[in-house]
């Protein structure tokens, strides 16, 4: 009986043995569950802090009348920065600025044209109108006047097609088409394909090689004038605004103008079929050769120039990892806009008062669980930008002079109007584009793909992260600075509307519960890039 009883304790002993282990796993199971179950309720506790109200109450003070459109080095925008950094104290967040402060001063040059004119054989042309000289990229010329113009074909000097070959043109003025010589079969006499070489595509190459050979002035024959000066509008008309001290540009390259083909005309006169023939050579055969055009040419290109100072406004969200804390996601907006010209207020309520408050409330969120005692591993730093408007330069010296290393720095993730519903989503406004998120990594994509899965579930639409995208919005806002520098980034956007760039780009045209809506979703993005364990990683090459 006994050896009995003692086989049935054996054999119990050992099914006990044999289920501790499912149980432990069915308990670590749990436990994981729970533990995610927690990670999930911190962010959602959180991200029901960020509310439609609240950016109504910024957006209505930071996009007012009182503010003049927030332009960079105006009064209005000095006051949207105080007004920022003072929300950012009242967060409790440290000033992680110059001096303790919330700032970061940002040094830019004020330049316009004082005096800019030309003459072709006597006849005056107007700046605007038939040419256009942008001040930046220009020194100061008080006359310059010459009997002579050369046509030099499409001034190129590159190893496989040159222009500049054989020819003198120290001290001249010259004449050159924008484009790059093509043969019959529409291929490229410089890269042999049918796509267009950097000569095409970048054109300060010409000025750079024009001011290596001591080109006086050199004018590219612009056939849409227009059209460029309507690109280009917030450089030329009114003051342009840039980093350092004005002459960087200027230093680089030759004096130059844009003209269009009126001037061209009258600038090739009787010998425009010489003109023709020789560009039209250069396609057949590759050679160029230049043509000599006896015109009067004069021009007068003065700048008026004044320093001006600019702020970045910086939010700071210490990481609860002794570790990883070094390490930060920063959340981007600019906060200028347009300004005031003459009596019209362009007050920039979508673009970009919009992402300024929808960030502003995302970063108390953050704000509100550091103060917990809930913060995620890795910092977070929420930072308004200024110079957006000019050519994303807030950013710009952000990256080249950055508060935190750019090693450290994880990601960034930008905010630039998402306020309105565009055309295509006019009965769906439950939607953002989603630009970028894959550019660098394919992480930072699933990490936000998933976010908007668990909780937000807005439509995500990647049209505009095309490539070959003719807005090429993702070169166009202040997240492109950080992918230069190989950060990955997420730029949220709502297309554009027949208010972009007006002065009806007002308050009462936005929507809030869509911004409340992308608000979360920035921040439960930013919460996920900051509480995983391992940062992203940088895996895809050759698309930033």
């Amino acid at each position: 009986m006994k050896y009995i009883i003692g086989i049935f304790l054996s054999l119990f002993v050992v099914q006990i043995s044999i289920a501790q282990p499912t149980l432990h796993l069915k308990n670590k199971k749990k436990t994981v569950a729970k533990k995610d179950l927690v990670l999930k309720d911190v962010q959602t506790e959180f991200a029901k802090t960020i509310s439609a109200d609240d950016m109504k109450k910024h957006l209505t003070i930071l996009a007012s009348d009182e503010y003049e459109g927030r332009e960079t080095g105006a009064k209005g925008n000095k006051m949207a920065a105080e007004y920022l950094a003072e929300e950012f104290k009242k967060m409790g967040l440290p000033g992680v600025g110059k001096k303790n402060t919330y700032f970061q001063s940002v040094a830019f040059n004020k330049t316009q044209w004082e005096d800019c004119v030309m003459y072709i054989n006597g006849e005056k042309f107007k700046h605007l109108w038939e040419f256009l000289s942008f001040p930046n990229m220009n020194q100061n010329v008080d006359q310059l006047n010459k009997n002579e113009v050369i046509f030099l074909g499409y001034g190129i000097d590159d190893p496989k097609y040159s222009d500049y070959a054989g020819k003198d043109v120290k001290g001249k003025v010259i004449m050159v088409y924008k484009d790059e010589p093509m043969k019959a079969d529409g291929t490229s006499r410089i890269t042999g394909t049918e796509k267009k070489s950097d000569w095409s595509k970048d054109l300060s190459k010409k000025l750079t090689t024009a001011k290596k050979y001591g080109v006086a002035h050199i004018m590219i024959i612009e056939n849409e004038l227009q059209a460029q000066l309507s690109k280009s509008r917030s450089y030329l008309v009114g003051p342009s605004i840039n980093l350092g001290d004005g002459n960087e540009m200027s230093d680089i390259y030759a004096n130059n103008s844009f003209i269009s083909t009126n001037v061209a005309k009258a600038i090739m006169g009787k010998r425009k079929k010489k003109v023709f023939k020789k560009r039209d050579k250069a396609r057949a055969t590759g050679k160029s050769k230049a043509v000599k055009l006896k015109t009067t040419f004069e021009i007068r290109q003065k700048k008026d120039m004044s320093n001006i100072l600019g702020d970045n406004v910086m939010g700071f969200i210490e990481g609860s990892d002794p570790v990883l804390k070094d390490e930060v996601i920063i959340i981007t907006a600019h906060y200028d806009h347009l300004g005031k010209k003459g009596d019209e207020i362009y007050n920039g309520a979508d673009d970009n008062g919009s992402g300024t408050s929808t960030v502003l409330d995302v970063a108390e969120a953050f704000a509100k669980a550091k103060a917990a005692g809930k913060a995620p591993k890795r910092s977070v730093m929420v930072m308004l930008v200024t110079g957006e408007e000019k050519g994303l330069l807030g950013s710009q010296y952000y990256t080249e002079y950055p508060i935190f290393p750019l090693e450290n720095t994880v990601a960034n993730i930008n905010v630039d109007m998402v306020g309105r519903v565009d055309e295509k989503y006019k009965d769906n406004p439950g939607y953002v584009y989603v630009i970028g998120s894959d550019r660098l990594s394919t992480e930072l994509h699933e990490i936000n793909e998933n976010a908007n899965k668990k909780y937000t579930n807005l439509t995500l639409d990647y049209t505009y992260n095309a490539e070959d995208d003719p807005n090429r919005y993702y070169y166009r806002s202040d997240h492109y600075n950080f992918a230069v520098k190989g950060i990955p980034a997420v730029f949220y956007f709502n297309g554009t509307h027949e208010d972009y760039h007006r002065t009806t780009d007002t308050v009462e045209k936005i929507n809030f519960e869509k911004m409340e809506k992308i608000g979360k979703l920035v921040f439960h993005t930013a919460w996920e890039l900051a509480d995983r364990k391992d940062k992203i990683k940088v895996d895809v090459v050759g698309k930033n």
